[in-house]
Order: structure tokens, then C-alpha cells, then sequence
């Protein structure tokens, strides 16, 4: 899923060969969304 950087609103398109654009504020940027906890990893 992606988020537009501007606005912050979710892009509902599906991603491709082909670019796409926000439908609320016209921004061509957007950014993945990842989890918000931290992943630890404990080393031996």
C-alpha cells in the first residue's frame, strides 16, 4: 500500500509499467507504508 507525501491520502490504483498521480491533491510522489514497531534481532 502507498500514501501520497503530500496529502497523506492511501493510493487506491494498482502499480505497474505506468505512473500514477493523486486523486485529492495531484501529487505524483508517494511513499510505502511500513509498519510502525521496530524488528529485533538478537544475535547469538
Amino acid at each position: 500500500m502507498y500514501r501520497c507525501a503530500n496529502c497523506g491520502e492511501p493510493d487506491k490504483n494498482e502499480y505497474g509499467d505506468r505512473a500514477h498521480q493523486c486523486d485529492k491533491c495531484g501529487s505524483w510522489i508517494f511513499v510505502k507504508e511500513r509498519p510502525s514497531e521496530k524488528k529485533v534481532l538478537k544475535s547469538d
